[in-house]
């Protein structure tokens, strides 16, 4: 299926679907461009989204492939794509793949999560073999024990590897800890969470040889989001003309943002998405426009990740700048925000993973902690203030391995906010 014209995609979807009908219920008749139309709610979308009856659907569950989505930030939903649409999906992501540095011949090893009803495994093993150039695919998987995994990947010589962060990471610490050499590897494209440089030290670590970079920008609610721009920046990329229209909205007044360097919240409107019409929808990110290139623009995390510890709300970026700033020897490998509550009080617990071997520094751990705590009680002086108040208990640290960081047991990211208290 071609990429659609806009006013036809807007027309079809008033036609079509009861959800679109409602929500342009009050804008005129030939309405067709994007600034004319409100940004979906996507409270109120999954609300009208059910599997069974759904008023978002264009037309009968009758052909299509049904996949999971949300599950690291709420109760999963059920995103639709017929097997056109889906062809469409893969064809031009994996377009995108030359820009990663995928060249003909290379050994990929897929390690996204397979299953359940999770997209991102088979997404990326399809958008490899519709690549533009010849590839040898290795479907592995990211469930699969390390102890196989890793004899997997040095047995056939695997030399890009394509996962999640966590996952990444998970099996450099393996790595790292047997001693194994997987000198083939010159790539590693991660996908689905954000890589932080606390995590490329350990990459580099097991990996020396190679290159961290972003397999690509997209979901499998909101579609195809960003193709990766060539360069030193990962979070850099650019939108899938003519298949996707990324927006940047003010945070406030939802007008659009068109000046570089001024972050907003990401919105796009996917042109081969017809059963499931995706038109101004949320993609739970922000950004900015780099001025670089035409329509790139730089991730800069999503949009509401962070947690709320008594009065005080805190975001996991705050805690990832606290860390970066306080952890000048780089020890830091991973980082999780824990919220308990006992006596009375919520109380936030730092989950910070560092590399093998580095436990047995007890005394650089207890002044790297110390160090960490004052960071981010400067940039957020309100948790100080509320532990004064006897709001909440003071910040504390909790050392662990990365692979003790909790993950999303379908997806395999890392879940960045675990929220332990318990509630009625």
């Amino acid at each position: 299926m071609s990429a659609q014209q806009l006013s036809d995609l807007i027309r079809f979807a008033r036609h079509n679907s009861p959800f679109y009908r409602d929500l342009y219920r009050s804008l005129p008749p030939h309405t067709d461009r994007l600034t004319d139309l409100p940004v979906v709610d996507q409270k109120a979308f999954w609300a009208a989204n059910t599997l069974h009856n759904s008023r978002v659907l264009t037309g009968p569950l009758s052909e299509a492939t049904v996949y999971k989505t949300g599950g690291t930030t709420g109760s999963p939903k059920f995103s639709v794509y017929t097997r056109d649409e889906w062809r469409t999906f893969v064809t031009s992501f994996g377009q995108g793949l030359v820009d990663t540095g995928l060249r003909p011949g290379h050994r990929v090893a897929d390690l996204f999560y397979a299953g359940e009803l999770y997209a991102s495994f088979l997404f990326v093993l399809d958008s490899l073999a519709h690549a533009p150039v010849d590839n040898v695919r290795l479907p592995i998987g990211g469930g699969a024990p390390l102890e196989s995994t890793i004899p997997t990947l040095r047995d056939l010589a695997a030399q890009v590897l394509a996962g999640t962060p966590t996952t990444l990471c998970r099996l450099a610490e393996q790595v790292v800890a047997s001693g194994v050499r997987l000198d083939s590897v010159e790539l590693l494209l991660f996908g689905g969470e954000a890589l932080f440089d606390d995590q490329r030290r350990l990459l580099a670590a097991a990996f020396p040889g190679a290159e961290a970079r972003s397999v690509g920008y997209a979901s499998v609610d909101a579609g195809l989001l960003g193709r990766p721009v060539p360069g030193a920046d990962a979070r850099v990329h650019r939108a899938f003309t003519p298949y996707s229209v990324v927006e940047i909205l003010d945070d406030s007044t939802d007008e659009p943002v068109t000046e570089p360097g001024r972050p907003g919240r990401v919105v796009v409107t996917s042109l081969f998405r017809r059963l499931m019409p995706i038109i101004r929808y949320p993609a739970g990110d922000r950004a900015e426009w780099t001025g670089t290139g035409s329509g790139h623009f730089r991730i800069l995390g999503r949009a509401e990740e962070g947690v709320r510890v008594g009065p005080v709300s805190l975001y996991t970026q705050d805690a990832q700048d606290a860390v970066a700033s306080a952890d000048t020897a780089g020890q830091v490998v991973g980082m999780q925000l824990v919220v308990r509550r006992w006596e009375g009080r919520d109380g936030l617990v730092l989950r910070l993973a560092t590399g093998p071997g580095d436990e047995r520094d007890t005394d650089r751990r207890e002044s790297l902690a110390r160090a960490v705590v004052a960071e981010l009680e400067t940039v957020r002086p309100l948790y100080p203030d509320s532990v004064r108040a006897g709001f909440v208990h003071p910040l504390s640290v909790e050392w662990a391995r990365h692979r003790d960081l909790a993950v999303n047991p379908r997806s395999g990211k890392l879940v960045r906010v675990l929220d332990e208290r318990p509630t009625a």
